[in-house]
């Protein structure tokens, strides 16, 4: 079953146009990883599915209700929950109280405070640590954990990889195995594609807002890639 459908989606910024007649699906269970440049749209679709980027044309289902005009709030009541970009900790709030920002839903699932710190073992030890002194790859892990907190049914996951340590990069996807076993769906942003590959159910690469190559990675070679993700004839 598809747990979202977006056909024609069209996007704008004052009068530029950021996504243009985007179509995209995902099945429930399944890990969609979106790739491009930047520039390409990939956060402004996140945003759009989250409510925080009104779409100009187009639909977004989700279970096969038009969300168009739903409000972000809303959609995270309805288990839609996003890890934004910039991660967007709380600073002057511990990690623990970041945390249980993300529970305000109350939605029933497996994720509270146990499991996410038995999941992320960076958020664990810095759980009484101010947000302000947090490094990227823990404030990273901290606002993955804050998302799971609302238990989604469909988790946004945006830049994941984005200006962290090699390292730290695995530590954090060492926990989607978790998340996707709770019965999680997963769209993930990523610029890392080899990271995409390894993780992803299916691809989608955008180019200047258009879908530009999407198919299962192992259908996928690297010459294809490289030729959607910078726009090659």
């Amino acid at each position: 079953m598809r747990l979202l459908e977006i056909d024609n989606l069209d996007v704008f910024y004052g009068d530029f146009q950021a996504i243009y007649s985007l179509d995209l699906h995902i099945a429930e269970g399944e890990t969609l990883a979106v790739i491009g440049s930047n520039g390409a749209g990939k956060t402004t679709l996140m945003k759009a599915i989250a409510g925080l980027a009104p779409s100009s044309g187009g639909q977004i289902r989700y279970r096969e209700l038009n969300i168009e005009t739903v409000k972000p709030f809303k959609r995270v009541e309805m288990g839609i929950a996003l890890t934004p970009e910039g991660r967007k900790i709380f600073r002057s709030l511990t990690v623990e109280e970041n945390l249980k920002v993300g529970a305000h839903t109350k939605r029933k699932g497996p994720w509270n405070l146990s499991s996410v710190y038995a999941a992320f073992p960076l958020v664990s030890e810095r759980r009484d640590r101010l947000g302000i002194n947090l490094s990227g790859g823990e404030q990273q892990a901290a606002a993955i954990g804050r998302a799971l907190m609302s238990n989604p049914d469909l988790l946004l996951l945006d830049e994941v990889s984005l200006g962290l340590a090699p390292v730290v990069v695995e530590q954090i996807y060492a926990a989607l195995p978790q998340i996707t076993g709770n019965g999680t769906t997963v769209l993930l942003v990523e610029q890392d594609v080899n990271q995409a590959l390894k993780v992803a159910d299916r691809v989608q690469c955008l180019l200047e807002g258009r879908t530009a190559l999407e198919g299962r990675p192992q259908d996928l070679n690297r010459e294809l890639i490289a030729s959607a993700y910078f726009g090659l004839a």
